[in-house]
C-alpha cells in the first residue's frame, strides 16, 4: 500500500487522508495507518491545509523533496538527445539538451549517448546513490518487458540499449517508447487527465501515437501498437523511413515541412525564413515554428499542409477508435494555432461526424517537455520500491 500511496501523491502533488481513501477505496484507518509510515520514514511530509468544506481543514501530504532523490531521464528521437535530471516533485535540476546524435548511426550513438549522460552526472555533483534508476525513451519497437529496440538488428548495440546503460551505470533502468512516454505524461499531468479513452499524437521529426483505453496506456499484444506515422495515407512516391511508400510520415511530419519549406525557398518563394537559413534539422524546425507563429506566409502554408495530413489520418483514427479526446502533442504542438484550422477541415472532409462530434480535438501545453517529464513519471511508476527500500 505505502508505494501505491506515494505514486498517488507524486502524480496527484498534494493529496489528503480522505482523498487517498476514495482514490484506493480503502478506510480511513487504513490510509492513515501507511500515512504515519511513511511520515515515519520521511519519505513524505504535511503540507497546506486543503480548501476547508465546512468542518476542520483537512492535511495535504506531498513528497519530501528533501531526500534527495532524483531521476535520471534519457530521451531520444530520432535525431536529437536530450538528458535531464529531475527532482521529486518534477523540477529539472540539470539539462543537457537537443544534442545532434542519429539513431542511424547505432553503436556510435550510444557511446555519445554514455558521454552525455557521464557529463550530467559529474557536473550535477549528484552521487549515483542518490537517482531511484534511469528511464530511456526512444522511437521504434521499444519491448519494455525484454528491454530491447527490436528495430535495430540484433548486433546493434542500440538493440540491447537498455543492458549496456544499465551495466554502465550500475543503476536500475527502464525503456519505453517515446510516443507511450509522451501519452503517460499527458495522462497524469496534462490534457488527458482524469479522461478515459484518449489518443496523444507525437508530432515531432516522425508521426507517433500513445493511447490510452478505459484509463490505461494500451500497447497492443506485442507491445508496438502506435505506429500511426505508417497507416499509407500519404499520394506521395517518396520512400519513408520504414522503407515503404505511401506513409503519413512523409506529408504529416516536421521533417516534411522543413523539406518542403527548404524546396521552396531553392525556387525563388519569399518568406522570412531566407534570412535565417540553417544547416541543421532542430534550428530549421524551431525557425519554421517561430515563423509560422509570427505570420510568415510560406511557413504558415506548409505547416497547414502537414496539418490537413494529419487530420486525415485523426479521422481514421476517430473511426476506428471513437476516443473521447485526442492530443497533439510533442514538439510540433507549439504552432497548434495553425495546425488546428487545417486539422479540423480534413476531419469536416473525412470524418462521419456523429463520430467527429464525439471526440474533441487539444493541444498539448507541455510540447517537447512531454516525453521527459513522461519518462520520469515511468521510472516512479515502475522503480518507487527502490526509495521505500533505501529508507
Amino acid at each position: 500500500m505505502n508505494d501505491q500511496i506515494i505514486k498517488a501523491i507524486y502524480f496527484q502533488k498534494l493529496q489528503s487522508i480522505a482523498q487517498l481513501s476514495k482514490t484506493f477505496n480503502k478506510s480511513i484507518p487504513l490510509i492513515t495507518k501507511s500515512v504515519n509510515s511513511l511520515l515515519e520514514m520521511n519519505l513524505i511530509e504535511g503540507n497546506d491545509l486543503a480548501a476547508s468544506t465546512g468542518g476542520r481543514r483537512a492535511i495535504q501530504f506531498k513528497i519530501n523533496n528533501n531526500l534527495l532523490k532524483y531521476t535520471l531521464v534519457i530521451a531520444l528521437d530520432q535525431y536529437y538527445t536530450s538528458i535531464y535530471i529531475f527532482d521529486l516533485e518534477n523540477n529539472i535540476i540539470a539539462e543537457n539538451v537537443d544534442i545532434y546524435n542519429p539513431l542511424k548511426n547505432k553503436d556510435k550513438a550510444l557511446d555519445i549517448i554514455i558521454g552525455l549522460t557521464e557529463a550530467l552526472i559529474i557536473s550535477s555533483n549528484i552521487r549515483t546513490s542518490n537517482f531511484l534508476g534511469i528511464g530511456i525513451s526512444m522511437p521504434g519497437f521499444v519491448d519494455t518487458e525484454k528491454g530491447i529496440n527490436d528495430s535495430f538488428d540484433k548486433q546493434s548495440k542500440l538493440y540491447h540499449i537498455k543492458k549496456h546503460i544499465s551495466e554502465h551505470f550500475n543503476m536500475p533502468t527502464i525503456i519505453e517508447n517515446d510516443s507511450t512516454c509522451i501519452a503517460f505524461a499527458e495522462q497524469k499531468f496534462g490534457a488527458a487527465k482524469n479522461i478515459k479513452s484518449s489518443l496523444v499524437i507525437n508530432l515531432n521529426w516522425g508521426v507517433g501515437l500513445g493511447m490510452i483505453v478505459n484509463g490505461q496506456i494500451f500497447k497492443g499484444s506485442s507491445s508496438y501498437a502506435g505506429e500511426f506515422s505508417h497507416i499509407p495515407l500519404s499520394d506521395s512516391n517518396e520512400l519513408c523511413s520504414c522503407g515503404k511508400k505511401g506513409c503519413l510520415e512523409v506529408e504529416a511530419s516536421l521533417t516534411a515541412a522543413v523539406k518542403n519549406v527548404q524546396a521552396a525557398l531553392n525556387a525563388g518563394e519569399k518568406s522570412s525564413l531566407e534570412s535565417e537559413q540553417q544547416n541543421n534539422l532542430l534550428a530549421q524546425g524551431d525557425a519554421l515554428l517561430e515563423s509560422a507563429i509570427n505570420g510568415d506566409q510560406l511557413a504558415v502554408a506548409n505547416l497547414g499542409k502537414i496539418g490537413y495530413m494529419l487530420g486525415k489520418g485523426i479521422a481514421t483514427l476517430i473511426h476506428i477508435l471513437n476516443p473521447e479526446v485526442i492530443i497533439i502533442s510533442g514538439r510540433g504542438a507549439k504552432a497548434g494555432t495553425i495546425l488546428m484550422p487545417q486539422i479540423q477541415t480534413a476531419i469536416n472532409e473525412f470524418c462521419i461526424p456523429r463520430l467527429a462530434q464525439a471526440t474533441q480535438i487539444r493541444i498539448s501545453e507541455t510540447n517537447k517537455q512531454a516525453q521527459s517529464v513522461g519518462t520520469a513519471a515511468f521510472i516512479i511508476e515502475n522503480l518507487i520500491q527502490t526509495l521505500i527500500k533505501t529508507n
